[in-house]
């Protein structure tokens, strides 16, 4: 709704003060000389509110999307360390293809338009790009408006609030049977990477990410109490995996042949620095025959051998760093034993020895 009041000064100028309510919106005030430009300012500032593009300050027509992504990088990104390598990416692709754009002109279906652009695209690794990963693009400049709405005052109305997520699937629960796991450990055992081995034995004793392993280092690995400390895990949490068994019998041979001169536990022979399997990786696969499996399958397998052997989802999220159990419900079909020992145990204690066919008394 929109009234236009005309205001008269004690020394006899008249103005025209326009107010536009619209429900939902912070109430806009302006005011002009003439009532034709009052009415004019009124039309126009309510088409752009309805289409999600009007905000309060002038900031919005003064600033681009490309000088926002920038402040973002400068001020936002640089101290996010955990996952900072995808958001950089995210952002990028935002720039490219609208990077021009005042902020007031950046609009929800813009930016749907834009998003949907991306569905069925091929990535730098030659996979197409799908629902969940545009809802993450989607999520990354959802985050740069929050912070150009909070702290910079440089927009007023958030231009996601009206774009809605893709549906996404529960996500994919590969793993690998034994007869898999097996062909796959001798691939890694004779790949030409003397660190392979090591690397895919603690993800599928850990559960931890790719990233995660290869980036840590001696400093982080307490062979005395058994224990790999994560300082910088995907959701930006202190994590500790446990080192039992056969990984800690590996990891603690590995900890005695190393030279001490790089900090890294799996650096490069050439630079200290994390070591790249990605060829090894690719080469380990072929060579064991396995196909539609990717690294990061190995923590789902890790998972999945988990809830087979007993784990409740409350410990499987704690060892793979989850913090709520949506993540790992996709497991919860493979803990069905455990599930059935559970009621066992309940049901022998409340009813004791009495035949499972008996009905309960009236």
């Amino acid at each position: 709704m929109a009234t236009i009041e005309k205001r008269i000064a004690k020394d006899g100028t008249i103005a025209y003060r326009a107010r536009i309510r619209l429900h939902g919106h912070p109430q806009q005030i302006a005011t002009f000389q003439r009532i034709t430009d009052a009415k004019l300012w009124v039309q126009q500032t309510e088409a752009a509110i309805r289409e999600g593009r009007h905000f309060k300050t002038s900031q919005s027509r003064k600033y681009t999307l490309s000088d926002a992504i920038q402040r973002y990088r400068d001020e936002i990104l640089i101290h996010k360390k955990a996952n900072n390598i995808n958001q950089k990416h995210y952002l990028d692709f935002w720039e490219n293809e609208l990077g021009a754009y005042s902020l007031a002109d950046i609009t929800p279906s813009l930016i749907v338009k834009t998003r949907n652009k991306m569905i069925g695209t091929e990535n730098k690794y030659g996979r197409k790009r799908g629902a969940v990963t545009a809802n993450r693009y989607t999520g990354a400049l959802s985050h740069l408006f929050t912070v150009a709405i909070n702290d910079w005052e440089w927009l007023e109305i958030h231009p996601i609030g009206k774009v809605s997520k893709f549906k996404e699937s529960r996500g994919r629960v590969r793993f690998l049977s034994d007869e898999e796991r097996s062909r796959l450990l001798e691939a890694c055992k004779k790949s030409d990477n003397p660190h392979l081995y090591k690397i895919v034995v603690l993800a599928l004793s850990t559960g931890a990410r790719k990233m995660e392993i290869i980036g840590v280092k001696w400093k982080d690995i307490d062979l005395e109490h058994r224990r790999i400390i994560l300082h910088e895990t995907k959701n930006g949490e202190r994590r500790s995996l446990p080192l039992q068994g056969y990984a800690y019998t590996l990891m603690k041979a590995h900890k005695e042949a190393w030279d001490q001169k790089c900090e890294y536990a799996f650096s490069s022979a050439y630079k200290c620095q994390p070591i790249d399997i990605r060829t090894a990786w690719k080469n380990a696969m072929i060579n064991a025959g396995i196909e539609d499996f990717r690294f990061h399958d190995l923590r789902h397998s890790a998972a999945s051998y988990l809830a087979m052997n007993g784990a409740t989802l409350t410990e499987i999220a704690e060892v793979l760093g989850h913090k709520t159990l949506q993540m790992v419900k996709r497991y919860a079909h493979l803990s069905e034993t455990h599930t059935h020992s559970v009621v066992a145990s309940m049901n022998e204690k409340i009813f004791g020895g009495q035949d499972g066919s008996a009905t309960e008394a009236a």
